[in-house]
């Protein structure tokens, strides 16, 4: 009997190692250490968001985070800061619009991704607009008026928008690119709606 067992811990001191290589990869594991980040369930409101990806002048709605989630070739998770989750819980103390940050990993060979979302559907958010004129103030108007009117537009032709993509880093570095051009560009993704038009894209 003493055999039996002696051969079974042996067996798991083996696999031990193996399993922990399915899980996130040492890389993935050092850059949520180095930001302190820890795997987060985002609420359905935002996985069922519609989402843009340019923080100024956005040009597409880009469909449902959740799609896009689905979309990703390497295993994937949702992670967030600890002072993001420390004022989620103390949101109900905040006045004015609220939004909180959430870093989609994707875990891939050598490389690891970080798509930086914006989350405003938790049920004290304010719209784009509002979000804007806590710190623009007056100038909102001027410079964001026609990108709000717009968004309005898609939401009244049911693309409503409660998400940003707001910035992509891989390997730890902040990319210079657009999100917007690299969600376009590199990985060739079709948006749902055309923010000039307020239509759905393609139409």
């Amino acid at each position: 009997m003493l055999n039996v067992v002696v051969l079974l811990l042996s067996v798991c001191a083996i696999f031990a190692p193996l399993n922990q290589g399915w899980g996130a990869s040492d890389g993935a594991m050092k850059l949520r250490a180095l930001n302190g980040l820890s795997e987060f369930t985002p609420p359905e409101a935002f996985l069922n968001a519609n989402f843009v990806a340019d923080e100024i002048e956005p040009q597409y709605v880009f469909g449902k985070v959740k799609d896009f989630y689905k979309s990703q070739s390497c295993p994937a998770v949702w992670l967030i800061e600890d002072c993001q989750r420390e004022r989620i819980k103390n949101q109900q103390n905040l006045s004015g619009p609220f939004e909180y940050t959430l870093y989609l990993e994707e875990d891939c060979p050598g490389k690891v991704v970080y798509y930086v979302f914006v989350d405003r559907s938790q049920p004290k958010a304010g719209q784009w607009m509002e979000w804007r004129r806590v710190f623009h103030r007056s100038k909102a108007q001027e410079e964001y008026g026609a990108v709000d009117a717009s968004l309005e537009q898609a939401a009244g032709s049911g693309f409503p928008v409660d998400a940003e993509l707001r910035f992509i880093e891989i390997g730890g570095d902040l990319i210079l690119k657009k999100p917007e051009d690299f969600l376009t560009g590199d990985l060739k993704m079709k948006p749902v709606c055309d923010l000039k038009g307020g239509n759905a894209a393609g139409k």
